[in-house]
């Protein structure tokens, strides 16, 4: 039986992203959900990119503040203790807008792990 408890604020912040990602998939070696925290101060963003997945189903649910998430239907305001759900090949940018008064903090889930983020230009 494999069982882990972890703290993501022990783990060590993802290199080159933008904002501070703890992978909790990471360091339990999870392969069928990836999994992680997200800090944002005001003016970052969740993600390297606005994009999509082709298979891939996602879910913030947000612990502290309010994220933002940009879609091509528009704008959602998702407050602390609400989820925010992005099905497959559903473009999406969470962010935390610069005129925000307070981070940010998001746990992230989604499956599968290794459907990488296709990028998606919303004037194209």
């Amino acid at each position: 039986m494999g069982y882990h408890q972890i703290d993501p604020r022990d783990l060590s912040e993802t290199e080159d992203y933008p904002c501070d990602r703890r992978g909790i998939s990471d360091a339990a070696e999870l392969h069928a959900l990836h999994a992680a925290t997200y800090e944002m101060a005001p003016g970052e963003d969740l993600s390297r990119t606005y994009h999509y997945h082709e298979t891939r189903e996602e879910l913030f649910y947000v612990l502290e503040g309010t994220l933002h998430v940009e879609t091509p239907d528009g704008e959602y305001v998702v407050s602390s203790d609400e989820a925010f759900v992005a099905e497959p090949e559903s473009p999406h940018r969470a962010h935390n807008p610069a005129d925000a008064d307070e981070s940010v903090t998001v746990l992230g889930v989604g499956a599968p792990p290794t459907d990488i983020a296709r990028p998606y230009n919303p004037d194209a």
